[in-house]
């Protein structure tokens, strides 16, 4: 269940390279930049392109229309660029509408945006669903803004067209499947996702490299209507998925967030936590909230699928979330190697956790008899092995694995590991799967 975090230098900087590649672009949650992403994801990863059209209903939804853009900008009436979409996507309020139009400043105020407590930083803002136009720009550049009269310029196309993701299927030996999701929908921000996406498609060339006991299930999606939209798509498919994992933010110095499951006790949130505890990575776990990242639509009640949200620092809660700070100054290639590291041990984790029958179920077996005793009298660990037995043998009713034991004994799991072969060794335990 422990992992040992090493990065590999050629990996993390493949890790920070895709980042880099990606990260000139503006995306949403529809349009051509989403698909110019996936479509350079497709040079690593053997991805499906979806699209769904605009209208379709999708649960409680529909896929709204799709944005373009092209170019949009603010003029002076010396014809200077004050605002420039082309120097950072960040620029233009995200879904804006077309607009060419002069206006005056008190009027050009009421659609411009920024951050007074961050005054260098352009902060980055959407209007996906109410139609609407600005710009967003630093507090110090609007405070530099003269009386005038402004042009205005927003070369953007609002229409039908549709929503695009991606997917990929990695079959194993078992129909039983692991889920992992990554938005695609931001622009210009590194951590928040172009991490995510990174960590992913590497986690892709790490399983199919190797033969799998579970099939791995892949989706780089836009938030929220993707995650929606991919619900409403493949209802069908949902009995397979047995964990999951929505993937973000990982590529900052932060300390990891594993956010639970809305059950709160799967298999996965057992896993991550034992992960996480032997991967030596400072980490903080977290009860499940409605809201945060696509987690909250996995988990709605009515689907309630076991998945949960592995960050490194928590949506919101780092100075550099949701502006222009969240460049590629921000993240680091080893910062997203041992994020990697840690999503490959949690699915190497997930693979091996076992689950076993106890053979003599009615009533505490006497492990006398059976040589146990002096079989773990000569560990330093004696006592606590001897408990971690009491503890497998109590609840290897072939619905506790071991990570699941480890969690409710709140003792480690490779203890839960040596009581179990132990145990089995003597014929106590037969190993299930």
């Amino acid at each position: 269940m422990s992992i040992a975090i090493k990065p590999n230098d050629r990996t993390a900087q493949s890790l920070f390279a895709l980042c880099e590649r990606l990260f000139p672009i503006c995306r949403s949650i529809t349009g051509d930049g989403v698909r110019q992403t996936l479509a350079i994801l497709k040079e690593y990863i053997d991805l499906n392109i979806v699209e769904i059209p605009t209208g379709k209903a999708v649960l409680d939804w529909q896929v709204p229309k799709e944005w373009n853009v092209q170019d949009a900008w603010i003029k002076n009436s010396l014809g200077e660029r004050v605002v420039d979409f082309q120097n950072n996507n960040l620029h233009l309020l995200n879904y804006s509408i077309p607009v060419h139009r002069k206006i005056d400043l008190a009027g050009l105020k009421k659609y411009l945006y920024t951050l007074p407590e961050q005054p260098d930083l352009i902060p980055y803002r959407t209007s996906y669903y109410k139609e609407n136009w600005g710009f967003c720009l630093s507090h110090h550049q609007y405070e530099a803004l003269e009386e005038d009269t402004y042009e205005v310029y927003i070369d953007s196309t609002l229409q039908a067209g549709h929503l695009t993701y991606g997917e990929l299927y990695i079959p194993g030996i078992i129909k039983d499947e692991i889920l992992f999701s990554t938005h695609i929908c931001h622009p210009s921000l590194a951590n928040d996702n172009l991490s995510g996406i990174s960590v992913l498609t590497h986690l892709i060339q790490y399983l199919k490299s190797r033969k799998n006991k579970f099939s791995y299930r892949f989706i780089f999606i836009p938030g929220t209507i993707g995650s929606i939209t991919w619900l409403e798509e493949n209802q069908d498919q949902l009995q397979h998925i047995k964990g999951g994992l929505v993937a973000s933010l990982l590529g900052d110095a932060g300390d990891f967030t594993y956010k639970k499951s809305r059950r709160d006790n799967t298999e996965m949130d057992f896993v991550v936590e034992q992960v996480l505890q032997k991967a030596r990575v400072p980490y903080r776990i977290q009860n499940f909230i409605p809201y945060g990242y696509d987690e909250r639509q996995f988990c709605s009640p009515g689907f309630d699928l076991p998945m949960g949200n592995l960050t490194r620092s928590q949506f919101g809660t780092y100075p550099e979330y949701h502006t222009s700070a969240d460049n590629l100054a921000l993240i680091r290639p080893e910062y997203l190697a041992t994020s990697l590291a840690v999503y490959q041990g949690v699915v190497n984790a997930f693979e091996k956790n076992i689950f076993y029958q106890n053979l003599s179920p009615q009533g505490e077996p006497q492990l006398g008899r059976r040589g146990l005793y002096e079989a773990i009298g000569g560990n330093s660990d004696a006592k606590q092995l001897q408990m971690a037995m009491l503890w497998v043998l109590n609840y290897s009713d072939g619905a506790h694995s071991l990570a699941h034991i480890a969690h409710l004994s709140q003792l480690d799991y490779p203890l839960i590991e040596k009581a179990s072969q132990l145990l089995e060794s003597k014929s106590l335990l037969k190993k299930l799967g």
